[in-house]
């Protein structure tokens, strides 16, 4: 399903100079750190189906420069990457889990993303999970929910976007 808008809401006035300017400081500077530190993000729940977010944004993500390591049970490839069918599968540094998978299973994934060593475990727009929250910042990592991981990078002005033509 598509999000008819980002959200957060676009800054209107002098604040539009500096992107993300609407967000609260410290998290728009965590934001920031993350999208630096990043190079590869496991995307859990990434899709074929190009009409899905669960496509749309890895495919964006891949075109500013991070590689996107697909995650599902069904295997084969996406995104020109071998598919994983669990984050245990991969056996390269992983900074970002990027979660496309309903709340209900987030909690699973926060343990998976703790044993494979992730910094980040990012819940998607629209997903939220204080047990998932909890067990992954008990490990170690940075949690980021409800909130599109493309989307942002737009907002905070390090790319276009993944909704820009």
């Amino acid at each position: 399903m598509d999000h008819p808008h980002s959200p957060e809401p676009a800054a209107a006035g002098d604040s539009a100079a500096v992107p993300g300017r609407g967000l609260d400081p410290a998290l728009r500077a965590l934001l920031l750190s993350i999208y630096a530190g990043t190079r590869t993000i496991a995307v859990v729940g990434a899709s074929g189906d190009e009409s899905k977010q669960a496509n749309r944004i890895p495919v964006y993500l891949q075109s500013q420069g991070y590689r996107i390591l697909p995650v599902s049970p069904h295997g084969d490839e996406l995104f020109g990457e071998r598919v994983y069918r669990s984050l245990a599968e991969i056996e390269e540094p992983v900074d970002v889990v990027d979660v496309f998978r309903p709340s209900a299973e987030t909690p699973d994934i926060a343990r998976q993303a703790v044993a494979i060593g992730a910094h980040v475990l990012w819940l998607q727009f629209g997903i939220e999970s204080e047990q998932a929250r909890q067990i992954a910042e008990a490990g170690g990592l940075t949690v980021i929910m409800n909130r599109c991981m493309g989307a942002t990078h737009g907002l905070l002005g390090l790319g276009p976007g993944p909704h820009a033509h």
